[in-house]
């Protein structure tokens, strides 16, 4: 029997799954699309049903994807999407979350984040984000790509602490959010959600990372997610279009890593010594 998916909540006390899907690069090919489909049908199938998705990913024919797969088991996903920055202003916010829920084939989406800043106020996507929630088309809404300094200038706006989550890269490879943005966000109860968890799958040759998954008879991908499910407020969306990998993931939730094999791994994959610019894919 599988280990139980661990849960963050979000500061408005919604839970959600510390392990989901992500969906960047699906929709670029329709030859694609049936695996692709078949992955976030799997992933709910497994309890992995925070999907996250943009409306920049294949211009936007990531979210016509997400919007086939999840038909009539709309009420079973925590769904997450995003505007891009040049969008995200008092108008273009709304508009854009308009075609977002055309393309989703919904009425509602759950987590609606900036994707990254832009060259609008953050106080006007603020309000723009709030008066999407008063309409009922968003339950939540969040920022992406924001470092420390981003977050407390965000906190300072009217508004701004209402921020439900921060999506950045961070996984073994690109542990720098750990010096100041992983603990300022643990301070201020704001998930981070991790996107590209295993680095695109550059990170799965390393010989360390190879040997301990080899010692708990799992994949180096199963390691790299666990280390982050490991830490309190961390939402890991790794991207899979194969089922068979999907359900592979699922199992880094049941992994119990010893703590010399965490040092070992902190051996392998330092965090930072500094601060570190966030860094972006």
């Amino acid at each position: 029997m599988q280990e139980d998916i661990p849960t963050v909540s979000l500061p408005s006390g919604v839970n959600v799954p510390a392990l989901g899907l992500g969906t960047w690069m699906m929709g670029e090919e329709s030859r694609s699309e049936p695996d692709e489909i078949a992955s976030i049908r799997k992933a709910i199938d497994v309890g992995m049903t925070l999907i996250d998705t943009a409306e920049m990913y294949a211009d936007g024919k990531s979210e016509e994807v997400v919007g086939k797969a999840i038909a009539g088991r709309r009420d079973q996903v925590f769904l997450v999407s995003k505007v891009y920055p040049w969008n995200a202003d008092s108008k273009g916010t709304i508009d854009a979350c308009d075609r977002s829920l055309e393309r989703l084939g919904t009425d509602f989406i759950d987590l609606y984040l900036l994707h990254w800043r832009g060259p609008h106020a953050l106080r006007e996507t603020v309000a723009a984000f709030e008066t999407l929630k008063q309409q009922g088309k968003i339950g939540e809404w969040g920022v992406s790509n924001f470092d420390t300094s981003d977050m407390e200038e965000l906190f300072a706006v009217q508004g701004g602490g209402n921020c439900a989550v921060n999506q950045v890269l961070y996984n073994l490879s690109r542990r720098g959010p750990e010096y100041d943005l992983l603990p300022w966000c643990q301070r201020n109860r704001v998930p981070l959600m991790a996107y590209s968890p295993i680095e695109q799958g550059r990170i799965l040759r390393n010989a360390e990372l190879i040997r301990i998954a080899k010692a708990y008879q799992a994949t180096p991908a199963q390691i790299a997610l666990a280390f982050l499910l490991e830490r309190d407020g961390v939402i890991a969306i790794p991207k899979s279009s194969h089922p068979q990998r999907v359900e592979e993931n699922r199992g880094a939730a049941g992994l119990d890593i010893s703590d010399e094999d965490w040092d070992a791994l902190d051996a392998a994959f330092p965090p930072p010594a500094k601060k570190m610019p966030l860094e972006m894919l």
